[in-house]
């Protein structure tokens, strides 16, 4: 393998964690945001938490293999192998290490009963995707702080539309 092809390889799979990290935070999140939102128990928000944790994260897995899979099973077809790929199983375990890693943070003040979990919960998943995207800066040679930002915001938008939906439920639906 070349050198153009170990560094697409590289950014693939480096694009691939960024992604799952981010995936993983953020939909943990939303389910703890908008259990609490909807005022659900610490218990509740932990069965939701890892319900959603391990089971989204195994479909993300799986659903990244069988694309690259079927990405490299179509280019045989079509007899016209390029040989910069990388395996589907390496990028089906990146995948689930790096959402299952991050995905747990969110969970963290819920499993240790730390008090004002739900906070303590924003402030980590704040803190993370600003960290996640800042250390994107050093692979990317942008700036820490743009990359850190644009992470937290977008972020950010997920888990208030999450909070939104619980609470307006709760108060208006349920």
């Amino acid at each position: 393998m070349g050198e153009r092809e170990v560094i697409h390889e590289k950014a693939s799979l480096f694009g691939e964690a960024v992604f799952a990290a981010d995936d993983g935070l953020i939909t943990t999140f939303a389910v703890v945001a908008g259990s609490a939102g909807a005022s659900f128990s610490p218990t509740v928000v932990l069965i939701l938490g890892f319900a959603n944790l391990l089971a989204d994260g195994l479909s993300m897995a799986t659903g990244k293999y069988l694309g690259v899979k079927s990405e490299l099973d179509y280019e045989r077809a079509e007899e016209r192998v390029i040989p910069k790929h990388t395996s589907p199983v390496k990028t089906g375990v990146i995948t689930y290490a790096a959402f299952v890693g991050a995905g747990l943070l969110p969970l963290l003040p819920f499993i240790f009963r730390w008090g004002g979990e739900f906070i303590q919960s924003a402030v980590i998943v704040g803190i993370s995707l600003f960290s996640i995207g800042s250390f994107r800066s050093f692979y990317t040679k942008k700036s820490w702080f743009k990359s850190g930002i644009e992470m937290l915001v977008i972020g950010g938008l997920a888990a208030s539309l999450a909070y939104l939906v619980g609470y307006l439920l709760d108060k208006f639906v349920v």
